[in-house]
């Protein structure tokens, strides 16, 4: 649950008259999640956010599988020649029904806005800074934020540098954890992260152009359309229903005597899966404890990792924006040397992103060639 925000003017009560200086009324627009049954946000506009001039092409998307053996993969994903804007430099990595996992690399600013309507998304920024503008305002963006996106926001990326992102599309919307709150919603004590840390748009001067090209992002492709007010023509807006930001190098790690498992680095949730931060953080300091995680079997999960900066403790052959992915049925753990190297070091300086599905992974096609096809059997000694 997020927390109540306010922006802007606003009336003092909902659905009422708000008029302007010249007496006209300004639009008060309802957006709200499971019907009216969860949270919302009354945005209130300039013109009426209602009025479409033409509605152009569908573009159809489909995600191809690549069928090949059941096995632990390492995928090179900084080789991928990736190119565009934050939406068509995406490149599909691993998919099912409730989470598409891709790599995107934007060097172009958009020239259009963008409302994905059937998915959630989160960004991890590897690399880069912008401004990430939206009709609820802007948020600036720099390397190590997680962008969380609620689906139905309409926003663009102003590029100040190039951006290189993890970008996850959730069919469920992505939260902070259930058992990080109380029952009113705040982040609790045990948190790794509080209310502080969470960083929410500020308005944006009115903008009033007209003809706007807005495409839509829909579970079988893209829907473009002409609107004929811009959707960023805000006044003000309240609720709970909001973009917003945490960067990763604000989570607090949490640590113990012994090995901790990875709940205790939990970041988000989602109804299909969970999201992780392994951040820099003082290893354990019982007199025989073993640092690196054990051998592990991932019974009712798919595994995926991709390692942001530093030595991750635990593997041999991974690169910054490397991503592994340890499916269900294979056990997998640190490599020839590792578990018993841990021994005796104090800390480690890493970043990486996890993410635990509920449901079994499709590897997309494309990524052949940036395949490590010798890591599945790279556990031998």
């Amino acid at each position: 649950m997020m927390f109540y925000i306010k922006r802007g003017n606003i009336p003092n009560k909902r659905h009422t008259q708000f008029k302007k200086e010249n007496g006209k009324l300004y639009f008060e627009e309802h957006i709200s999640r499971e019907g009216f049954s969860s949270i919302y946000s009354n945005v209130y506009h300039e013109k009426m956010p209602t009025e479409i001039l033409s509605v152009g092409n569908f573009n159809e998307f489909n995600i191809i599988e690549s069928f090949g053996k059941h096995k632990n993969r390492h995928f090179f994903t900084k080789k991928l020649n990736l190119s565009g804007d934050c939406v068509n430099s995406r490149h599909a990595l691993l998919y099912n029904d409730d989470i598409t996992i891709y790599k995107l690399h934007a060097n172009e600013n958009m020239d259009y806005a963008y409302r994905n309507s059937h998915f959630d998304e989160l960004l991890y920024i590897q690399s880069g800074n912008g401004c990430f503008k939206s009709n609820f305002g802007h948020i600036n963006i720099k390397t190590g934020d997680y962008l969380v996106i609620p689906r139905g926001v309409i926003w663009k990326m102003d590029l100040e540098s190039d951006l290189s992102c993890l970008l996850l599309e959730s069919s469920a919307p992505i939260e902070t954890p259930n058992r990080y709150r109380n029952k009113f919603g705040q982040l609790m004590e045990h948190s790794p992260f509080c209310e502080r840390d969470i960083v929410v748009p500020d308005l944006d001067p009115i903008e009033l152009s007209q003809d706007v090209h807005l495409k839509v992002r829909l579970k079988g492709g893209i829907q473009e359309y002409i609107l004929k007010n811009s959707p960023f023509d805000i006044v003000g807006w309240d609720g709970c229903y909001y973009p917003w930001k945490l960067n990763i190098n604000d989570f607090e790690p949490i640590t113990g005597s012994i090995h901790q498992p990875p709940p205790v680095h939990q970041t988000f949730q989602s109804a299909g899966f969970v999201v992780c931060s392994f951040v820099s953080r003082m290893f354990d300091y019982h007199p025989e404890s073993i640092p690196a995680p054990y051998p592990h079997s991932n019974v009712d999960s798919d595994e995926v990792i991709f390692y942001s900066m530093g030595d991750f403790m635990s593997r041999n052959g991974v690169e910054e924006q490397s991503i592994s992915f340890h499916p269900a049925g294979i056990p997998h753990g640190p490599h020839p040397g590792r578990y018993e190297g841990s021994i005796g070091k104090k800390r480690t300086e890493e970043l990486a992103v996890m993410v635990d599905t509920f449901k079994p992974l499709k590897v997309a096609c494309g990524l052949k060639d940036v395949e490590d096809e010798k890591y599945s059997l790279s556990w031998l000694t």
